[in-house]
């Protein structure tokens, strides 16, 4: 599996050319929630003080989604002609903040963040939540922690996602998040 990262990790990660020219940043993430994927990125310019370039970088611009850059194939791919899907949402404006729900209509908690795996896929994996009492005891720092595969259904219904509740596991860190998506047994709290 390639490597596990969160979409709020993403921003600001630059767009680079395989020439090794920096071409922009990623400003947000946009994702297809009913694929359960990364359909592109808003970019910004390079720096602290840039603003928006007012294009979106689709998905099958980018060669490779890396630990420390987007990796396009050269520098006009950021303003190609391909438009990112319209019914793409930006991540912040309809999933983080979302309910995390099971079939049978138990809360598992609240959508902090979502887990996507490196390389070519854009493919989501999970989501970190800050669970629900009655799914992991304790602390609620020990609860904000918490990590939930994505499963093969899932359902997008207005501010709610909704899991099988026979997939519902959680872990407590991407290790283990990787384990369960992979099938594995992982470590719950």
């Amino acid at each position: 599996m390639d490597e596990l990262m969160t979409a709020r990790s993403l921003t600001t990660r630059p767009v680079v050319t395989l020439g090794g020219d920096a071409v922009a940043q990623v400003k947000d993430t946009v994702f297809d929630a009913a694929a359960g994927r990364i359909v592109g990125f808003a970019l910004s310019g390079r720096g602290l003080l840039s603003g928006s370039l007012g294009h979106r970088l689709p998905w099958s611009a980018v060669h490779c989604l890396g630990h420390d850059a987007v990796m396009i194939r050269s520098r006009r791919d950021p303003a190609g002609a391909s438009a990112v899907p319209p019914d793409g949402e930006v991540l912040r404006d309809r999933v983080l903040g979302a309910k995390l729900l099971t079939d049978s209509g138990t809360e598992v908690g609240t959508v902090l963040d979502v887990v996507v795996a490196g390389g070519r896929s854009g493919r989501v994996v999970g989501f970190r939540v800050d669970a629900s009492k009655a799914l992991v005891p304790g602390p609620r720092r020990r609860r904000r922690g918490v990590y939930v595969p994505r499963g093969e259904d899932l359902t997008v219904t207005g501010r709610a996602l909704v899991l099988p509740g026979e997939s519902v596991r959680v872990t407590d860190g991407l290790s283990g998040l990787g384990a369960l998506a992979a099938g594995r047994p992982g470590c719950t709290p």
